[in-house]
């Protein structure tokens, strides 16, 4: 008996779709689908992070305390950077979950640095390391700024906002910020240089990066062991 391939993280969030159509009312659905489409025809491409671009030094919060810095990861090799929304947003728990699994330990063997980055608060944010035991880092970028220049945010539409206010829900108090902005689902290789080598940028939550791609687009930049 052999064992079957992990499905892809496309496959499992389009799996949640399946699952949001049989069972969520039509209307609460619709104003989901019309916002990723929004995001999809409104997203300016060409303020996106892009292969060539060279990052600035940063430093963030780790969740269970402590910074992460950038020139302290890099240190040690290449870093992928993986942006998501926050800690109760169901395709970002499914998507992080399947990174844990099948990319993760890859980069680990090849000596890469993984670290999920959202604008979530420290103190709510924790919560889905927690829930998984990630074994990478999970830092706050609180007010946006490293999302900010990577050219990945958008605020939740005026119909957006207004629904979920119907429905007793405060994206702003959720990530503890008072804001309703967010990261597109975005991953970032950096090379010891601070020199971006592969960026994928999703404006559509419910599309992810695979974890293949992440794999390929880091061997060039790891030493063969003699």
């Amino acid at each position: 008996m052999t064992d079957r391939p992990a499905p892809s993280v496309r496959q499992l969030l389009a799996d949640l779709h399946a699952y949001r159509l049989r069972t969520m009312a039509k209307a609460d659905l619709q104003v989901n689908i019309d916002q990723r489409q929004l995001l999809e025809d409104t997203a300016d491409r060409a303020a996106f992070v892009k292969a060539g671009d060279v990052v600035e030094p940063f430093s963030l919060p780790e969740v269970h305390g402590g910074t992460i810095e950038l020139a302290r990861l890099l240190a040690g090799g290449p870093v992928v950077l993986l942006f998501f929304r926050y800690e109760g947003c169901p395709a970002c728990n499914i998507a992080l979950r399947h990174y844990q699994l099948e990319l993760y330990p890859a980069l680990a063997d090849l000596g890469v640095t993984l670290v999920a980055v959202s604008p979530q608060v420290p103190d709510k944010l924790v919560a889905i390391k927690n829930r998984f035991g990630f074994g990478f880092p999970v830092v706050s970028d609180t007010g946006n700024g490293l999302a900010r220049r990577f050219g990945i945010t958008f605020t939740a539409s005026a119909a957006s906002q207004a629904h979920a206010r119907s429905k007793g829900s405060d994206l702003g108090e959720a990530l503890g910020t008072g804001r309703w902005e967010l990261p597109m689902p975005t991953v970032v290789v950096i090379d010891r240089n601070r020199v971006v080598r592969f960026a994928d940028v999703h404006p559509d939550w419910l599309i992810r990066t695979e974890a293949n791609a992440v794999i390929d687009a880091v061997r060039p930049l790891v030493p063969v062991p003699a």
